[in-house]
């Protein structure tokens, strides 16, 4: 339990730093100014974090992860304290993508110390704890960063790391203790991740500045997706001859477990992303309340999210099986964006507190069962660089749907709520600036607020829908009760434990 606290304070620490620095940013940019530069803040964090995520799998198979995960968390406590003593605009971007890319090790490497000590027939309570920690770190990350802003300075929203990576960083030196990795060492696969890292940036910037530094059919915007496209296919082919791949296609094209777990896992990112960006709106410029009172009004969705989690976590582990969990929380997560996109700007709370909590334990349902069937579905030498392709794929998935429903919600505000406050699209305005306008214009101003919202949460049922299919997809194997009954292949192992069930 104490290297579980340990692990957990490192995947609080990554997921947290998501979120934090949002409800900080006006006053960052108030005192650093830059404000041309703002969105690098959040995009170099995110962009180092899911390129660094398939290295660490890959290196922690290899090497071991003990040490692995000790350097992400010094390497993410040094980005944070450069961070808080960041003079300009320009340095803290630069000392975002230091945190990112120890942020990428926290994820990933937490994820897999877990599938190296626990049988997968356990590991659902644990894997459990790990998504309702992601989930109370992305829901209260505003709700902090507007705490520390407020009573201290937005430099505490870096400084608080501090002291709960050193925690982590002892708890892991003093108890953690993992088997010895006696893998056959090969040339390192320096092609394959030079192609994912530009593949990967060029995708992650072309959802990011698409339809808002650029139009999607621009040629900034057509010349990332170029370079993505061709990237990617080059890192298939180059991973095709790799002697000792980043990535061993044959995770994707031969486990049919990790080819459905993986997209499930980006429709769970794109979801939870999407509405820890739009619910905080909707009650701070819709429903006036200000940054710490819209965090705590928006706490129910956390709560049913760890809840879920957290039970159903340990009911795979009592049953064996996880397949209906998903099923049942795509389902649940749909039926909660619809009670969202009925919102409006005189909606009781109790509306939105339905739809908050219908939508949470959707979410902690689907949270705890893609890493638990991606690893039960693989040997044990491959443990790390199939959870770092499941972590990967839901950062791609974050990236993804910011951007798709940033979309929605920019242009239903193209022609509404921004005109009549003289923002580009609504971007950028306060509920300040809307309180000033006149009694009619206001009132239409906050009309298209919700109306674009509501679009946002209704846009996003679809999504959830894919993820219900992608359930009905993903094929259930006996949860294993130790390391005795892992076979010598990923395909081997599905195929032999699948006949057995």
């Amino acid at each position: 339990m104490l290297v579980f606290c340990g692990l957990m304070l490192g995947v609080m620490l990554a997921s947290l730093d998501q979120t934090i620095v949002s409800t900080a940013m006006p006053t960052i940019v108030a005192d650093l100014g830059g404000l041309e530069h703002l969105a690098w803040v959040t995009t170099a964090y995110t962009l180092a974090t899911a390129v660094s995520i398939p290295l660490y799998g890959k290196l922690g198979d290899v090497h071991g992860r003990k040490r692995l995960f000790q350097f992400a968390i010094v390497l993410f406590l040094a980005g944070s304290m450069l961070c808080g003593t960041a003079q300009s605009m320009g340095t803290l971007i630069a000392f975002r993508a230091i945190q990112g890319l120890g942020a990428g090790g926290l994820m990933s490497n937490a994820q897999a110390i877990i599938g190296d000590l626990v049988p997968p027939a356990d590991r659902g309570r644990y894997q459990g704890f790990i998504a309702s920690t992601v989930a109370f770190s992305t829901v209260c990350g505003p709700l902090i960063g507007g705490f520390f802003t407020e009573a201290l300075s937005w430099r505490w929203v870096f400084y608080v790391n501090i002291p709960l990576g050193a925690v982590a960083l002892m708890v892991t030196s003093v108890v953690l203790k993992l088997p010895r990795k006696t893998n056959p060492k090969h040339p390192f696969d320096g092609s394959g991740l030079a192609l994912l890292t530009c593949g990967t940036s060029a995708l992650i910037l072309f959802t990011s500045w698409g339809g808002t530094q650029y139009a999607w059919v621009s040629g900034p915007s057509l010349g990332l997706a170029a370079t993505a496209f061709v990237a990617l296919v080059g890192f298939v082919l180059v991973e095709r001859r790799a002697a000792d791949p980043l990535i061993p296609l044959r995770l994707l094209s031969r486990n049919t477990i990790v080819r459905v777990a993986c997209p499930l896992t980006m429709v769970t990112g794109c979801l939870t992303v999407g509405m820890s960006t739009f619910l905080p709106l909707y009650q701070q410029i819709v429903r006036g309340h200000g940054p710490t009172e819209s965090g705590l009004l928006l706490a129910p969705m956390m709560l049913s999210m760890m809840v879920c989690s957290t039970l159903s976590g340990r009911l795979i582990s009592r049953i064996g099986r996880y397949k209906r969990f998903p099923l049942i929380g795509t389902l649940l997560a749909a039926a909660g964006l619809v009670v969202l996109s009925l919102l409006g700007t005189d909606s009781p709370y109790w509306h939105l507190l339905i739809g908050l909590m219908v939508l949470g334990f959707g979410l902690g349902t689907i949270g705890p069962v893609t890493t638990l069937a991606v690893q039960n579905s693989v040997e044990q030498t491959d443990i790390g660089v199939a959870t770092g392709l499941n972590s990967f794929a839901r950062s791609i998935g974050s990236a993804l749907g910011a951007a798709v429903l940033g979309a929605v919600f920019a242009h239903g505000l193209s022609g509404g709520a921004g005109s009549g406050t003289g923002g580009e699209a609504g971007m950028g305005v306060t509920r300040e600036a809307i309180d000033a306008l006149p009694t009619a214009q206001r009132d239409a101003v906050l009309t298209g607020f919700a109306d674009s919202l509501d679009a946002v949460f209704l846009a996003a049922v679809p999504i959830a829908v894919i993820g219900f299919v992608l359930a009905l997809m993903l094929r259930e194997i006996p949860l294993r009760r130790g390391p005795e009954q892992v076979t010598a292949g990923s395909a081997g192992t599905e195929h032999k434990l699948s006949g057995a069930n």
